[in-house]
């Protein structure tokens, strides 16, 4: 086709920021029971739990940049389900033994803003022996996600590499004993081959079968469909503006672990793409990607939906800009930050569906693309997801 295609990734985040796991061998199990922020904001909504477990070896450097542009279009690709779900993704990044890491884990969250942070420092390193610690990384992303046993919710993996797995490791935990308890838990999982080694195509494929999932073979680079936009300036431009509109309160503690996001949300407007901050842009006005704007602690979004009386909160835990004001100085900035964020959505509404528009003549006078990376997850998503209920239209990937 005539736009350029990149390579793309697939991935996550986890409950009061990230917690990405130390670069040593034994990366610790994930914490369960910390707090996920903006779980409030959609607790009433169906549930999808995407882990992408990704190599993140020598030969995957094309792949893992592309993930740093296309990670806001598969969390819109997975928020077109009816009901709006509410989205959680998490990553499972490994190398291999002897590497600076066997695997790092980042838990299962709807902070986006901190998986994207974290995920800007993943390089491309390491590997070069043939197999890989896919093992340890299928053990890892089964048994230290964490995953909600809702019963309802629709849980997958996608396993994203190009070499086999190392079956000589003696301690190793083997892929079909780990892919049972996934089955157990009720979690699909696909396989993407990266590039066309026929002894990973018989490991994927196996992992496929085993894991009630997908297998799909992409080109090394992932071949997936990256066009700008006329749209997109001002779709980023709208983005930061939308973010300018939290105002967070609470405890000292949870203005620390707020501020954490800010920072991370400020790290990706100094250095990802425009055509990224425009995508985040779509995902952050949909319903789904509400939990990722607003966070945990968000005034205006708690006031306003009357969870919290702004009388009862205390002033040292006001934002230090509304300490000094009268209660009618507070009440009247609160309604006017969420008259202006509403505009704000409305307006990234209007410019998300022209840029949609826009995107689907260009892959249509393209000839289509049917053999995408992206348009392949979507399939396997929409196959899947109906078994718990969500509903994809057949209007297509994101991109």
């Amino acid at each position: 086709m005539n736009s350029k295609l990149v390579a793309l990734a697939l991935l996550g985040v986890t409950a009061t920021g990230v917690v990405l796991y130390p670069a040593h061998q034994n990366a610790g199990a994930a914490n369960p029971t910390s707090p996920d922020p903006g779980a409030v904001l959609s607790s009433d909504r169906p549930k999808v739990e995407v882990v992408f477990v990704l190599d993140t070896t020598g030969s995957m450097g094309g792949l893992i940049q592309a993930a740093k542009e296309k990670i806001w279009s598969i969390a819109t690709t997975m928020a077109q389900a009816q009901p709006a779900p509410e989205i959680r993704i998490g990553l499972v990044a490994y190398r291999d033994r002897g590497d600076s890491y066997i695997t790092r884990v980042v838990d299962l969250s709807t902070d986006l803003d901190s998986l994207y942070a974290t995920l800007m420092e993943f390089q491309a390193q390491g590997g070069g022996d043939g197999p890989e610690s896919v093992n340890r990384a299928l053990y890892d992303a089964v048994h230290n996600i964490s995953w909600s046993r809702d019963n309802t919710a629709y849980r997958v993996m996608f396993l994203v590499g190009d070499a086999p797995p190392h079956m000589d490791y003696q301690d190793d935990v083997r892929y079909p004993v780990t892919l049972a308890a996934a089955r157990q838990r009720g979690i699909f999982v696909n396989a993407v081959q990266c590039g066309s080694g026929s002894d990973t195509a018989r490991a994927w494929q196996q992992i496929a079968q085993l894991g009630q999932g997908e297998y799909l073979q992409v080109e090394q680079g992932g071949g997936a469909v990256a066009i700008a936009t006329p749209f997109d300036e001002k779709l980023a431009t709208l983005s930061a503006q939308l973010d300018d509109t939290r105002l967070y309160y609470g405890s000292d503690v949870e203005k620390q672990r707020q501020q954490r996001k800010l920072e991370a949300t400020e790290k990706l407007h100094a250095a990802s793409s425009v055509t990224s901050r425009a995508r985040r842009a779509t995902f952050n006005a949909s319903a789904s990607g509400a939990a990722n704007l607003i966070g945990d602690g968000e005034l205006v979004e708690d006031v306003v939906s009357g969870r919290v009386d702004l009388s009862s909160i205390e002033r040292e835990a006001l934002p230090a800009s509304l300490q000094a004001m009268s209660p009618r100085e507070r009440r009247a900035l609160i309604e006017e930050t969420a008259g202006q964020r509403d505009a704000l959505k409305d307006e990234i509404r209007q410019l998300a569906e022209q840029r949609a528009t826009y995107l689907k003549q260009k892959v249509e006078e393209a000839g289509g693309a049917p053999e995408s990376l992206d348009t392949k997850i979507y399939s396997a998503i929409r196959a899947q997801a109906a078994e718990k209920g969500l509903q994809y239209e057949a209007g297509g990937p994101s991109y």
